[in-house]
């Protein structure tokens, strides 16, 4: 069978007969451009940010023989995400962290993924998820009240205390014990290595080998497993619904049928894997979206005023004090839920996604071989102008209901979409919304940097130095 040639050329030129069509893009393999300002190992939003300013809203380049092509067109994602979904599987990166997370929900691909999904879907169900919101205002309550009028703090790293709590409670039922900080200190060790990771060709070949990062990743993987396995051990032997996300896993039943005609639930080690995705998932990425949302605050005093005044409305006792914020109160935080989700669209906590194409894909004019990479970034798209006019301004009133209806599906995605759409969407907007809620009735923050804080692109969007704020009681 003859294979097609690969022609790069102008769209709007004709592709000769049977000839593969790539975008526009780099001429040389990515390695050539190495000392180029905008290629920088461990910052690929630079290389998204040049594709997108010099050739529009989908280029490529190569990393040598293969193509990866860089989409930042809502229907071009959509098609990506659901119209060919059936076209793709998760791409290298993704793949890599099966290292970690075995086949959890973000690295597994079919029917693997669907037979997973189904079964956790109980466990992410709304009403079980508004269930939580009691416990997440009173984690919120604990940190809000043991704040000091005056006091700088790390915004980042008291983010990720109130997550860690809240994952606490409501993934393990219990308080913030040595085994849940355990968790945290490996899977923080895990993603100081994220790069390295990435980055070393055919790692998993080498996971037994003395090299210096892969045994500290080894010795991390290990005493998570062994941590997560012992708390699986402890739920089964309890033997009763604790409430938790963990007991729902172990509790779940596939509702289609296996070849013996039975439904069955996950293995112990399937559910690891889910244990430690939901942990990675749930706890760093609203923790981050937290922290991006205070900083935006301190630098925007109407959106914080307008915030406060909602919170006065709905929450407000009036005599200057608030109360806690209840799932009948959900319906009314609407400006609330909408200064998270500018934040997120500014400084979204999962800012890349990709696919691997496994047959032919169309998009557009564009016809690409299997074997391509697609990469389409949250970050780059949230900041385009054609969809946000005046991108970098802070402006929660985007996200009003018409605001929201006037824009294609992609052109804001923070929580993916499709059928790997994050299963714990639900659960993170309340999370959100929430945690502001509450800290906020108290709380106005000051930002102590004399710059704006630098994001660093990892697994999550983070900040990458200590991000100081000061303690502004209302």
């Amino acid at each position: 069978m003859t294979t097609p040639p690969i022609v790069e050329i102008d769209p709007k030129a004709t592709a000769p007969d049977g000839a593969w069509k790539i975008p526009p893009g780099l001429p040389l393999s990515l390695p050539y451009y190495a000392f180029k300002p905008w290629v920088k190992l461990g910052h690929p939003i630079l290389l998204f940010e040049y594709l997108h300013r010099k050739f529009g809203n989908i280029a490529h380049y190569r990393l040598f023989n293969t193509y990866i092509i860089f989409v930042n067109d809502p229907e071009y994602i959509r098609e990506i995400l659901i119209n060919q979904a059936g076209s793709f599987v998760k791409e290298r990166t993704l793949k890599r962290m099966k290292i970690l997370l075995g086949e959890g929900l973000i690295t597994s691909d079919d029917p693997i993924h669907k037979r997973q999904r189904r079964i956790a879907a109980p466990a992410f169900h709304r009403q079980r998820i508004q269930a939580y919101g009691e416990t997440i205002a009173a984690a919120a309550a604990g940190q809000r009240d043991r704040w000091q009028a005056g006091a700088t703090i790390d915004i980042a790293a008291g983010m990720m205390d109130l997550s860690l709590e809240i994952v606490a409670r409501t993934l393990f039922d219990t308080e913030v014990t040595d085994d849940v900080r355990r968790i945290n200190d490996d899977v923080n060790a895990i993603m100081g290595l994220y790069n390295f990771l990435i980055g070393l060709p055919k790692l998993e070949s080498y996971l037994n080998w003395p090299i210096p990062g892969v045994i500290k990743f080894r010795r991390s993987r290990d005493r998570l497993n062994a941590t997560v396995d012992r708390l699986i051990a402890e739920h089964k032997a309890a033997g009763v619904d604790k409430g938790d996300l963990l007991s729902m896993l172990l509790s779940s039943k596939d509702d289609e049928e296996d070849a013996l005609g039975e439904h069955t639930g996950m293995s112990d080690q399937q559910v690891r894997d889910e244990v430690l995705t939901i942990f990675l998932a749930g706890y760093e990425t609203v923790a981050n979206g937290l922290t991006w949302t205070w900083y935006l605050l301190s630098q925007n005093p109407d959106a914080e005023a307008k915030l406060h005044a909602e919170l006065d409305a709905v929450l407000g006792n009036g005599d200057g004090t608030h109360r806690l914020p209840t799932l009948a109160d959900y319906p009314q935080l609407r400006y609330t839920e909408q200064v998270f989700a500018e934040a997120m669209r500014l400084y979204p906590p999962a800012w890349a996604m990709g696919r691997m194409s496994t047959k032919p894909v169309t998009l557009g004019p564009w016809r690409i071989p299997p074997g391509a990479h697609f990469f389409f970034s949250q970050y780059i798209m949230h900041r385009s102008e054609e969809y946000f006019p005046d991108p970098l301004r802070f402006d929660p009133d985007r996200h009003t209901a018409e605001g929201k209806a006037g824009r294609p599906k992609f052109a804001y995605f923070p929580f993916g979409g499709g059928n790997r759409q994050c299963i714990g969407e639900a659960f993170a907007w309340m999370e959100g919304i929430f945690s502001i809620a509450t800290l906020a009735s108290r709380w106005r923050m000051e930002y102590m940097g004399t710059t704006p804080p630098m994001p660093q692109a990892k697994i999550t969007l983070r900040p990458r130095d200590p991000l100081m704020m000061r303690l502004l009681a209302r």
